[in-house]
């Protein structure tokens, strides 16, 4: 079965040896590259640590690469690729799309060396590591295991838990597993890991007690639809979902950042508004430590190093249409205006916008970046988050597909709006003063005024939309709306026009505001048809042509 096989692959490998090279982030110090992992190894504290080292980058890379943003928003609707990526695009990413084989492969590779880790330091590790060292080190990897299948219980549904990849090895008969018992397994997991991390991060990057208990309002959440009950959620889930994301709000010391912008300048790694955050490092020569995903997003060469291949991707209609601001002309497919939300520039490039923290190579010289104003009828309002520029931008840490800034996993500010939405639950509004109060903080952290009226699911759903926009997050909050209203759901994406459009400022530069008018001839692959057929991600097709054990039905994993 190659599902297995690549687990039995990896599961091997990370037995024989630790390969993440050396780098310059404290938190990731390590023995030397290749170094083998026996009984001499995991001695000491500092190589207890160092072996869950790996667990916050390189076996996320094939995830981050591109997977996260194919999946995550242009699989969303809130970002598209006109000649790119057109399967997910479209909505129609199907099992041998190289994106969705990519993610797959990249969570069960998070299990594997998840699992080797846990199994390694209880057979290895000696007298020299402290108890505490070796707690934290297990729960680092059950932490890392438990949100691998929370990605892959939404992306996929029923999947096969694997916590020992040493017994798989001689185990042809793993099934896989309801989703049902799936999150009964990744939340248990989470409560035991939310007791054995500590309050302050060991080291910089490192997850934490407010890391765990930020994923339990997470995972409490998208339960409370997937229990649900005659369309209503689980008011139990919906309860503990409102419990834990207060509880970071009020306890973890976490804070947002004045200004949203600078969540993504350069240098923003572990500020105090991110909960956890994959640990990249500019890697020259070590394929796999650093971020590639900057290579993919930026627009041009002009802004980058030798790489920048972004330039047929944007924002789609419907994203821009979720902003403050915007509103129809009376020529139809045109909207115009301007808004005040601050997360839109800093999301997104709309033409004659200005980024002095980019260096821009025009004309061969150099200038502070103002993103162009082209074409005649058809460009794109390109992105811009995890976009930080040439390497002398970045204090030279960075190259071609080689960029060390991190990536969200989760920030504090989706706490706020957990908390808004769990206190919301079934009813049809809610004017709860700390839901709001909530809500506000996120909301006039963009620079908007405080909303003053009842919450509501569209208002709240809107407001992470907006907020998390290229963070990968989109496509996850479909799939929750999906466990309980799937209509909604479908509805939501046949709405969204991801076609062609043409953006033009007033004036440029430092336009007043953009006329947005949807491109005439481009009339078709528009819109997409979301149903029942082709929501759930689909298993890739060489994984389930060599696992016949795939096509059997699922099991209980508890009904043992």
């Amino acid at each position: 079965m190659r599902y297995i096989t690549h687990i039995k692959y990896w599961s091997l490998f990370s037995l024989s040896i630790i390969f993440l090279g050396g780098c310059k982030k404290e938190y990731l110090e390590r023995p030397p590259k290749d170094s083998i992992v026996d009984a001499s190894f995991y001695k000491t504290d500092e190589q207890v640590m160092a072996s869950t080292a790996l667990l916050y980058s390189k076996v996320w890379f094939d995830y981050n690469d591109k997977a996260t943003y194919n999946l995550g928003d242009f699989r969303a609707g809130t970002a598209f690729s006109a000649y790119n990526d057109r399967g997910n695009v479209m909505f129609n990413t199907t099992g041998l799309n190289g994106d969705n084989a990519a993610a797959y492969r990249s969570f069960f590779i998070v299990i594997a060396q998840s699992n080797s880790a846990i199994v390694n330091i209880n057979r290895y590790a000696g007298d020299g590591v402290s108890p505490a060292v070796k707690k934290h080190a297990i729960a680092e990897a059950r932490f890392m295991r438990a949100l691998a299948y929370r990605y892959l219980v939404m992306n996929y549904g029923h999947v096969p838990i694997i916590t020992n990849n040493e017994e798989l090895l001689t185990d042809t008969s793993i099934r896989r597993n309801t989703a049902g018992s799936v999150w009964k397994f990744v939340t248990n997991e989470m409560r035991a890991v939310a007791a054995d991390l500590p309050e302050a991060p060991v080291r910089p990057g490192r997850v934490t007690k407010w890391s765990a208990e930020g994923m339990l309002a997470r995972f409490y959440l998208t339960r409370a639809g997937f229990e649900k009950s005659a369309g209503s959620r689980d008011q139990s889930f919906l309860d503990s979902a409102k419990y834990y994301s207060e509880r970071v709000i009020k306890s973890s010391g976490h804070m947002l950042l004045n200004n949203y912008a600078n969540l993504f300048t350069f240098p923003y790694d572990n500020n105090s508004e991110s909960l956890f955050s994959l640990q990249w490092t500019y890697a020259p020569g070590s394929w796999g430590a650093q971020n590639s995903t900057p290579a993919y997003l930026a627009y041009s060469g002009d802004i980058a190093n030798g790489d920048g291949w972004g330039g047929d991707k944007g924002a789609t209609w419907w994203m821009l249409n979720q902003y403050e601001g915007f509103a129809p002309t009376a020529i139809p497919n045109q909207i115009k205006g301007r808004t005040i939300d601050q997360r839109l520039k800093a999301t997104f490039m709309l033409p004659g916008a200005s980024y002095p923290e980019i260096s821009q190579t025009l004309n061969g010289a150099e200038q502070k970046l103002v993103y162009p104003f082209m074409g005649s009828d058809a460009n794109f309002v390109a992105i811009k988050k995890y976009v930080t520029g040439k390497a002398k931008d970045v204090g030279g840490q960075a190259a071609q597909q080689n960029y060390g800034h991190d990536t969200y996993m989760m920030r504090l500010a989706e706490m706020y709006l957990v908390y808004a939405e769990a206190v919301l639950g079934n009813n049809a509004s809610t004017t709860d003063g700390t839901a709001l109060g909530y809500f506000n903080k996120v909301h006039m952290r963009a620079g908007l005024p405080k909303f003053e009226a009842a919450l509501t699911a569209d208002v709240i759903f809107k407001e992470r939309i907006v907020e998390f926009a290229m963070e990968a997050m989109a496509w996850y909050d479909l799939v929750s709306l999906h466990y309980y209203n799937p209509e909604k759901a479908y509805g939501i994406l046949k709405s969204q026009d991801r076609g062609l459009f043409f953006a033009r400022p007033d004036v440029f530069p430092n336009p007043t505001q953009w006329t947005f008018t949807k491109t005439s001839w481009a009339t078709t692959d528009r819109t997409v048809d979301a149903n029942s057929g082709n929501f759930r991600l689909p298993i890739p097709t060489a994984e389930e042509n060599q696992a016949p054990n795939l096509k059997k039905p699922e099991v209980d994993y508890y009904a043992k």
